[in-house]
């Protein structure tokens, strides 16, 4: 390798570690940034997400007290829903449940009637034909009956005895005569309360199968009024197609009134005890972050719940919008800022120049590592009881050598 080449290879080599130790300076120089100390005005809030929904709204269920008092409390599929933010007329199609499982009882109720029907005829048979023997036998023993008088009518003429013995047989068949004709009025009605017994039976199957045949017509769903169609949310989750509604609980869909909106959301257990109704409220939409609304808490759940896929417990809180805009509808995601309390004229930080150990917390400012004592805070700030002035200035987060500032301990009061 010539010279003019080692000149060249030197000088790039001169020139990346030159780069290499400037860019590693320019890496490892950390910037410090500081704030100021501020007075004044201090809003405490609890933020949180929530969602949209209608104030009022009108259910879309199907028709299930017919089932219920049929005994069928099993959960029906849908089989076709429209999709969700569909605006319908009154008596347009919105879904249609699974008639199978309906359609399977049926058939079993169809079979149990041709059973029960066939037990009648059977029934009616069997009545007549012993019916027909027992009017037989009654008619005989008529007959006999007439032959003991008769009998005893001609014994006149015969010695004491034989009268007697003609007397005596009269009365065995009057007292056969009598039991037989009781027996056949105990046997007719007998009868007869077998086959109503058999008759109500079938008659029940049949009831059953036209409250079912009315039931099933339900299965059809229309929309009792015009609106939006918003799937129905159950403890199960959200309704659409595929799922299954409960007898219990028969709401597939909602047409909300789009007029008067409010703001479901679940606050945790921490800050819970700070909310109560009446407090003012700010809503943000996720979909439009240009978009403010105001609003106020209308109701605060006092026992909690944990929900899906949750271990926490959270507590239900409802805050009603106090303004109308055709843009805002239901399901949309809010955030939802709730003033708890508002503190005039103190002294605040923002919370990441505050910083604590186990014994006491401090900040740093540009001589020392101030201990300070704090006070409410949001999800933002916190206030400074002691230890800072007005204006006074502070490290926004640590320094980069901590270990250099000395503490200073605030004045212990007498």
């Amino acid at each position: 390798m010539n010279k003019r080449n080692w000149i060249i290879l030197a000088s790039v080599a001169v020139i990346l570690i030159l780069a290499f130790l400037i860019g590693g300076s320019d890496g490892s120089q950390k910037e410090d940034i500081f704030t100021n100390v501020k007075k004044g005005e201090f809003v405490i809030d609890v933020r949180t997400t929530g969602e949209l929904e209608a104030k009022n709204s009108t259910d879309i269920r199907f028709e299930s007290n017919i089932l219920r008092s049929l005994g069928f409390y099993d959960d029906i599929k849908i089989d076709k829903l429209i999709a969700e933010g569909t605006v319908v007329d009154s008596g347009e199609f919105v879904a249609q449940l699974d008639k199978t499982p309906i359609a399977n009882r049926m058939k079993e109720l169809d079979n149990e009637i041709t059973k029960l029907e066939s037990q009648l005829e059977q029934k009616m048979i069997d009545t007549s034909l012993r019916m027909r023997e027992l009017r037989n036998n009654l008619i005989n023993q008529e007959f006999e009956l007439e032959e003991k008088k008769i009998e005893v009518e001609q014994s006149i003429y015969e010695p004491p005895a034989t009268q007697r013995q003609a007397q005596i047989a009269l009365e065995k068949s009057q007292r056969a005569f009598k039991q037989m004709k009781n027996n056949y009025d105990l046997q007719i009605t007998k009868a007869k309360a077998e086959v109503r017994e058999v008759q109500a039976d079938l008659n029940s199957q049949k009831l059953k199968v036209e409250k079912y045949m009315r039931a099933m017509a339900n299965f059809t769903i229309m929309a009792p009024q015009p609106g939006m169609v918003i799937y129905h949310k159950g403890w199960r989750g959200k309704i659409e197609t595929g799922s299954s509604v409960s007898p219990w609980d028969p709401i597939v869909a909602k047409l909300p009134d789009l007029s008067m909106m409010i703001t479901k959301t679940y606050v945790n257990e921490i800050d819970i005890s700070k909310l109560s109704e009446n407090q003012e409220a700010t809503i943000g939409i996720d979909a439009f972050p240009e978009k403010s609304y105001t609003g106020n808490v209308v109701s605060v759940a006092n026992i909690g719940e944990q929900l899906r896929n949750s271990t926490a417990k959270v507590y239900e809180v409802i805050i009603d919008l106090n303004e109308s805009d055709s843009i805002l509808k239901p399901a949309m995601t809010t955030q939802v800022t709730i003033i708890t309390d508002i503190l005039d004229d103190v002294l605040f930080l923002p919370l990441e120049c505050v910083h604590s150990n186990d014994s006491m917390t401090y900040v740093f400012t540009k001589s020392n590592k101030q201990e300070v004592i704090t006070g409410a805070s949001n999800s933002d700030a916190i206030v400074i009881e002691e230890g800072l002035e007005d204006g006074q200035t502070v490290y926004l987060s640590m320094p980069q050598d901590p270990e250099d500032f000395s503490l200073r301990l605030l004045e212990k009061k007498q």
